[in-house]
């Protein structure tokens, strides 16, 4: 059975909304200066590339923590691509996990894996191709499972 999720969202003036979801956590979206916004909230599609790096970043934590792999920090970017013509969509997403703590590279690339293969609705939802990059105690480490 599917489920669904509701969010509203309510016009302030201008370009700037406030929206809230099934959480209760209010979020602002304002649009760019340049289309009348006024910077009193964050633009949807950076809200959408932070939707997905906390989507990831949940799995990949709890995977970790599901392989005994002690984590002690960990930052997710997210640097998108968009098209130059409407609708402007991202077409390639890149995520760079820095992560630290005494976690072997496998099991990192694992979860990563497992989280954008299986777990994350956030990058399922989306058309980007998406290119992850892990940052392991400081040293990029290549994926030994991705394809040449």
């Amino acid at each position: 059975m599917a489920s669904t999720m509701r969010v509203t969202a309510n016009w302030l003036g201008r370009r700037h909304f406030a929206a809230v979801g099934p959480s209760g956590c209010q979020v602002e979206m304002d649009a760019a200066a340049e289309v009348g916004g006024e910077g009193h909230g964050a633009r949807p599609m950076e809200l959408l590339l932070m939707g997905l790096i906390g989507c990831t970043g949940i799995d990949v934590t709890m995977i970790l923590e599901r392989m005994r792999q002690p984590l002690s920090s960990l930052t997710i970017e997210a640097n998108g691509t968009r098209r130059e013509e409407y609708p402007q969509k991202f077409t390639e997403i890149h995520l760079y996990y820095r992560m630290a703590g005494d976690v072997d590279a496998d099991k990192a690339w694992r979860a990563i894996h497992l989280s954008e293969d299986k777990y994350c609705s956030a990058s399922a939802s989306l058309q980007a191709e998406i290119v992850p990059h892990l940052i392991l105690n400081g040293q990029e480490v290549a994926d030994v499972m991705a394809p040449a």
